[in-house]
């Protein structure tokens, strides 16, 4: 015959009120945005001068709504390749410069 414990007994015990204190201390502070609204200040409510809460809900953002189609119309592949070209080019001769500078700095 195994014995158990006392404190193996009560643990299970002990979780259920510790799980039944966070739940309810979770669903008081649920509520606590609005009952802070009418408490005193001096009570843990909002301060003096704190602006009221809107009266209406402001409404979500439309998140899901295509946005409008574009004014100007996308590059082509040749605009975009001409573009890209000009890019290397800029770029190749600013490191020409940037050798050439640090070439006549030494």
């Amino acid at each position: 015959m195994t014995s158990t414990s006392r404190s193996q007994r009560t643990w299970p015990r002990r979780a259920a009120v510790a799980a039944g204190l966070l739940g309810a201390a979770m669903a008081l502070a649920g509520c606590g945005s609005t009952i802070a609204d009418r408490m005193p200040t001096a009570a843990g409510g909002l301060p003096e001068g704190s602006p009221q809460r809107p009266a209406a809900r402001t409404a979500y953002p439309a998140v899901h709504d295509m946005p409008p189609a574009r004014a100007t119309p996308v590059l082509t592949d040749a605009e975009a390749k001409k573009l890209e070209d000009d890019l290397i080019e800029t770029r190749n001769r600013a490191a020409a410069e940037a050798a050439r500078a640090a070439a006549q700095a030494d």
